[in-house]
């Protein structure tokens, strides 16, 4: 889209006269259009709001936006307003200070609009109508009365356009949704105006309006799509259309848009290898698809992916299963597939994150699609640089879609944008020790010469007795180890305590096994309860289970720290804390079960020993 494309929303919500009621959506409404429009990933419009305003500065706006124009321009004018049908059967545009009896002094006619469209040049022009529509003021008559059809397209569709390749007009509803009855709507007789408008916004942002999926929303994808969206939720709304245009109009990108690669099929001696009754023929025509999937060129590589993919759904378990094998090669795999960018200072620009794309060239070929606004997205080589948009303060949480031929994938991003910190005026700043000088004798300019000291800077003066020492405003808490050594720590402390857990177990067997063999020689007389406490066995034991389960709370807190510190630590560390705790957990579980069994039998069989 080179176009230079330029878009007017006009909002109204409030009104001076009674008789027409104060819309809730248009304010609303009117944020979330130029949110999409404007944002250049979607709409790339250039947008003006005007809200709530008066007759004459509406038609103002609306002329000064069609004046001036080329063909090159494409031109979107949004209305969210009442609509209101004068006796002779004209339309008008409600403005704030708009009185239903004066409606040609006080509003917009629509033919005032359609003048402007049909004399820019602009080569496209583009009208949104979101309005609830009221029928005729009769005279003498004190409420404006529903009056079936407004025919509002009928307004716009009597001249051609003077310049440019065409017009387009989609309106939320061709009838009187509304009525007025005394002084205020009725509150029962229509849907709210924001349907529509809601449904474009969705429609754009989400991309789900790109209906052919060609990376593009088109005019007519949005209207099939905005019309689906409202018969939807109110089946008595039915959106219009009308247009007049020469091609395709492409109102906005899509983030919603599919790989699409043109195959090139394979060679005939494969395809009658495919299909082969030998099965061990068939086998080998999957070892050279697995080949041809890995290749640079995308195309041949895509083809293969199609000949796979029929394999795997039509042939025998044993080759659909090698197909479905060959096929897991080309699955996205971001790494990593989180971003955490921490605390950042707002309007700062954060230093990119980098993802990779692993796997062969078809399985790397995607279309990453941030569904968040603040998120922006630069394909590399290999993966993606990530960056945000720092100009608005909170706790950012979004996604970015990773779409391939085949698969699809979810990139998490996280930040806290937090307001730039102020230095604390409050704090005296230190000021630079005084340089001693040496005095010279004056020359004949009378001027004097300072020599720097640089070998013993001069003791800072002390301050006099009786003004006290400042005192900081924070007391500097006690050093921490560093988020990116925590959780090895921790590790090795668990793995610490598992071999204290295994060495008193080992103990206690020891202390145990001498106090049960002296009870056997001691014969009937004997206790080994006395022997066993004789011979200090239960210390050891008590230990075993108390460095045991601390060995086992250390890991799990170390495995904790992994997960919710991801960023802080290199992938080789990493991988060394899993194993360091892993061992842990091996050597605590079967010595607290040992110590736990040895327990029991101590406590159930010493009274009958």
């Amino acid at each position: 889209m080179t176009d230079t494309r330029h878009a007017l929303i006009i909002a109204n919500d409030r009104y001076a006269d009674q008789g027409l009621k104060k819309l809730k959506a248009p304010a609303q409404d009117a944020e979330a259009l130029e949110r999409v429009l404007h944002d250049p990933q979607i709409g790339d419009f250039d947008v003006e709001i005007v809200h709530n305003a008066t007759a004459d500065l509406m038609r103002r706006r609306i002329q000064a936006f069609f004046n001036d124009r080329t063909r090159a321009d494409t031109l979107l004018l949004h209305f969210s307003c009442h609509g209101l049908k004068s006796e002779s059967g004209e339309l008008y545009f409600a403005a704030t200070d708009t009185e239903p009896p004066l409606l040609a002094a006080t509003a917009v006619p629509s033919q005032f609009v359609r003048g402007c469209m049909s004399g820019t040049r602009a080569g496209r022009t583009v009208l949104f109508l979101d309005c609830c529509y009221g029928g005729a003021f009769s005279r003498g008559a004190a409420s404006v009365r529903a009056s079936g059809e407004v025919h509002v397209l009928e307004s716009f569709a009597k001249d051609e356009p003077a310049s440019g390749r065409g017009w387009a007009v989609i309106t939320a509803s061709d009838s009187m949704e509304y009525s007025f009855e005394g002084n205020e709507l009725a509150e029962n007789s229509g849907p709210r105006p924001s349907v529509f408008t809601h449904a474009v916004v969705e429609g754009l942002e989400t991309g789900e309006a790109d209906l052919d999926a060609d990376g593009h929303v088109s005019l007519d994808d949005l209207y099939d799509y905005v019309y689906s969206h409202v018969k939807e939720q109110n089946p008595h709304q039915t959106p219009k259309k009308a247009a007049e245009l020469q091609g395709e109009l492409h109102l906005a990108h899509s983030r919603r848009g599919r790989i699409k690669i043109a195959a090139i099929p394979s060679p005939p001696s494969l395809r009658a290898a495919l299909g082969s009754d030998e099965v061990l023929t068939r086998q080998g025509a999957v070892l050279e698809l697995d080949r041809r999937l890995q290749h640079p060129e995308l195309p041949l590589a895509e083809g293969a992916r199609q000949h796979l993919e029929e394999i795997a759904r039509n042939d025998i378990q044993q080759i659909a299963g090698l197909a479905s094998e060959v096929l897991g090669k080309i699955r996205l795999s971001p790494s990593p597939d989180r971003l955490d960018f921490g605390m950042v200072p707002r309007n700062s620009t954060p230093q990119k994150r980098s993802v990779t794309l692993h796997g062969p060239p078809l399985a790397r070929h995607c279309v990453a699609q941030p569904k968040q606004s603040w998120i922006r997205v630069d394909p590399t080589r290999n993966g993606l640089d990530v960056r945000i948009d720092t100009t608005a303060e909170g706790h950012l949480s979004g996604d970015i879609m990773l779409k391939g031929v085949a698969d699809e994938a979810v990139l998490h991003v996280e930040a806290v944008v937090a307001a730039a910190r102020e230095p604390d005026r409050t704090k005296p700043r230190p000021q630079p020790p005084p340089t001693p000088a040496e005095p010279t004798p004056p020359s004949d300019d009378r001027r004097d010469t300072v020599i720097i000291e640089p070998t013993r800077p001069p003791r800072p003066p002390k301050p006099p007795p009786s003004t006290p020492a400042p005192t900081p405003a924070r007391q500097a808490r006690p050093d921490r180890p560093s988020p990116s050594r925590r959780a090895p720590a921790l590790a090795g402390a668990a793995l610490a305590l598992a071999l204290a857990s295994v060495a008193t177990l080992v103990l206690t067997l020891q202390r145990a096994t001498v106090a049960i063999i002296e009870r056997g020689d001691q014969g009937v007389g004997g206790n080994v309860e006395d022997n066993i406490r004789a011979y200090g066995a239960l210390t050891p034991l008590i230990v075993c289970l108390i460095t045991g389960a601390l060995a086992l709370a250390a890991g799990a807190y170390a495995r904790h720290e992994l997960e919710t510190g991801r960023e802080h630590y290199a992938k080789q560390v990493a991988s060394s804390t899993h194993t360091l705790v892993s061992v842990a957990k091996g050597l605590a579980i079967p010595a607290l079960v040992l110590a736990v069994l040895a327990g029991l039998a101590y406590l159930v069989g010493s009274p009958h020993w």
